[in-house]
């Protein structure tokens, strides 16, 4: 028994001497600054929750938030202003200093304390500098952007106390940036706008940039000192300078990226065209058909293997190659074959066997857009600071149109068929004069272009959606790269693509898509003027002919 007294008053002597909470406010000044909030004036409302938020109690952010939501009254009985939380038909009374429940009441024993657009956003403010202090990082990286937004000077000593407390050190130096930004409005010497504009000029992101030029311009007109409004357009320069950087490296990559997906569409136009001088206006139906072939693979193994997991895309990367490759197959041995040396009439007919595809699928799969799941791996973005976003779909297209490319190279120069389709290209008479069967080569090398635009039907399902059409947003570009590049020749349409995209991409910001299109095409007339073969010229039968 002594032994359990002994237990029992140490652990007395523990929990009285253990620290209670410090709290700016005392139980009384929080209620009395509390009541401030139902005054009639917005300017003493807004007086009241700077006050509330001043000195980061942790027990303003509950009053603050159910004031923002509209749950704080005024109780009737006692005018004492109490959060209000519904449960069923009764609404409980929470008290706001102990949080505890006090009462309930219905609707009409509470008055709800309203608010206007003004308090809003005094409010948001106000929860954004008390969250500085929250023990999630998610909440505290939030509420330094949204101090940082704000630039209000008066949240300067919240965000001084929480640099104080921060451990993250990343997180610390994004809250040294919004001091700086704080600090350059209300810097009151010369010094302290100097270190803030020299913190300033280390980043690089569009938010500074917004911050410093408007620095500028109210440095200027206010007459700051001399030597800061240098110092702040010198700053201002070198981020734009920076900015500038980024985003021509952002320009390329976009069109390095759609080069990659004009590449995929052409690719395979460029052999056919290439060795057979078929003006194939039934490619884009082969993308379409690849596309297609995605979207039935995926619905075939949705209830076995989830719709992100990357497995479904693998196996539809060979589906649709065979698919699109017999399709083609069976096209050039029905129609092409007879329409040899004749390359007009090559285009109407295939022109009638697109229209014949687009109206199958329609009937098949309906007209409207089908939606194809890309892989986990391939969801979301890599997001940097200064403004540039990669995403991971267009990067895995760019790797996939490389490999794609370099397998193509591998076969056209390693393998057998590779030689006699070489063979065809160069002189067709010859070709067949040693033993090549050229109809076996036309019918295998169509089927291959074909094969080819299926798995660019491929990678297009995962940057848009799967529709009857969508081969026909390709289909001239595909030609405009065959052409620039030089009929018939791989690293000529490689290089074509990525020209192509890149400066479509570099005319966009300036004339706009439409325009940037126009552009771009009136310089491949005057291009093909000079230069009729294009790029690379390689000898085929179009040219023979």
């Amino acid at each position: 028994m002594p032994v359990l007294f002994a237990v029992a008053a140490i652990f007395a002597i523990l929990v009285l001497a253990s620290p209670r909470p410090a709290y700016a406010f005392s139980d009384e000044e929080l209620r009395n600054v509390t009541e401030q909030l139902n005054h009639k004036s917005s300017t003493k409302k807004v007086e009241a929750i700077e006050a509330m938020a001043a000195d980061g109690d942790p027990r303003v952010a509950p009053i603050l938030n159910a004031m923002l939501e509209g749950n704080l009254f005024v109780r009737a009985s006692d005018e004492h202003v109490v959060i209000g939380e519904k449960k069923g038909k009764v609404w409980n009374h929470i008290d706001v200093v102990s949080g505890e429940v006090v009462g309930e009441s219905g609707s009409k024993e509470l008055d709800k304390i309203k608010i206007n657009n003004r308090l809003r956003g005094a409010l948001r403010d106000a929860l954004a500098a008390l969250n500085l202090f929250s023990q999630d990082i998610g909440i505290r990286t939030a509420a330094v952007e949204q101090v940082m937004d704000a630039r209000d000077p008066s949240m300067l000593p919240l965000l001084i106390r929480a640099i104080e407390r921060e451990e993250d050190a990343t997180l610390l130096a994004r809250m040294e940036l919004a001091r700086a930004t704080m600090a350059l409005a209300a810097g009151e010497t010369t010094e302290e706008r100097l270190t803030a504009i020299e913190v300033l000029a280390s980043e690089t992101t569009p938010q500074i940039r917004a911050v410093l030029s408007q620095f500028v311009a109210s440095a200027e007109a206010e007459g700051y000192q001399p030597e800061v409004v240098a110092a702040a357009k010198d700053a201002l320069a070198d981020v734009e300078g920076r900015l500038s950087m980024w985003q021509t490296l952002g320009d390329v990559y976009r069109g390095i990226s759609l080069g990659s997906v004009l590449l995929l569409a052409a690719v395979g136009l460029a052999i056919t065209f290439g060795v057979m001088g078929v003006i194939n206006m039934a490619h884009g139906e082969m993308i379409m058909i690849g596309a297609y072939t995605t979207f039935v693979v995926q619905q075939i193994f949705s209830s076995v293997i989830p719709s992100g997991s990357p497995w479904s895309l693998v196996i539809a990367v060979p589906a649709a190659f065979v698919v699109a490759g017999l399709v083609g197959i069976v096209i050039e041995r029905c129609v092409i074959r007879f329409l040899y040396g004749r390359p007009l009439e090559t285009l109407l007919a295939t022109w009638g066997v697109s229209l014949v595809l687009q109206q199958a699928i329609r009937t098949i799969f309906g007209a409207t857009n089908q939606q194809v799941t890309a892989p986990d791996f391939m969801s979301g973005a890599l997001e940097l600071s200064n403004g540039l976003v990669l995403t991971y779909n267009r990067l895995w297209i760019i790797l996939f149109s490389l490999i794609v490319v370099g397998g193509i190279a591998i076969v056209l120069r390693y393998t057998a068929f590779g030689l006699q389709m070489r063979a065809v290209t160069q002189n067709r008479r010859m070709a067949g004069s040693v033993g090549i069967r050229t109809g076996y080569v036309d019918a295998l090398t169509f089927g291959l272009g074909s094969g080819i635009a299926g798995i660019a039907g491929v990678a297009l399902s995962q940057i848009s959606n799967v529709s009857p059409n969508l081969g026909q947003t390709y289909i001239i570009d595909s030609f405009m790269v065959v052409v620039f590049g030089g009929v018939g020749n791989l690293w000529g349409t490689v290089l074509g693509a990525f020209s192509l995209g890149i400066v479509n991409k570099f005319l966009e910001p300036v004339a706009g898509a439409v325009l940037a299109k126009i552009f771009v095409l009136i310089a491949l007339i005057l291009f093909i003027q000079k230069r009729p073969k294009g790029l690379f010229a390689l000898k085929g039968r179009a040219v023979e002919a």
